[in-house]
């Protein structure tokens, strides 16, 4: 016989309970903002993984178009030298041009 107030134990098995009690209702909140805190991280790496590789690429050709520069610098210097030479050359011409008129007026 029980006593006023006393609850029988459920049989084995048998849910207690259809409505899930107040932590159950806690836990669920918190595992679904856990998830979707991961979520959010995921997609965080996910940009951030697309971004450093963007930034590679970007180095990258900045490296490359550090070597053209310094190619076409060098190339720029060659031909400065020559055009000076071409120069030099042009006022020996202009030299020796003077020089021969000056003989033939006198021949």
């Amino acid at each position: 016989t029980m006593m006023p107030g006393e609850t029988q134990p459920p049989p084995a098995g048998f849910a207690t309970a259809a409505v899930p009690c107040v932590n159950c209702g806690v836990l669920q909140q918190n595992i679904d903002e856990y998830v979707a805190a991961l979520v959010a991280l995921k997609q965080k790496m996910i940009d951030g993984d697309r971004l450093l590789t963007e930034y590679q690429q970007k180095c990258t050709d900045i490296l490359y178009f550090s070597v053209k520069i310094s190619a076409l610098r060098c190339q720029v210097e060659q031909m400065l030298q020559k055009i000076l030479h071409l120069e030099k050359c042009q006022k020996e011409l202009c030299s020796l041009k003077a020089e021969l008129e000056e003989k033939k007026v006198c021949l």
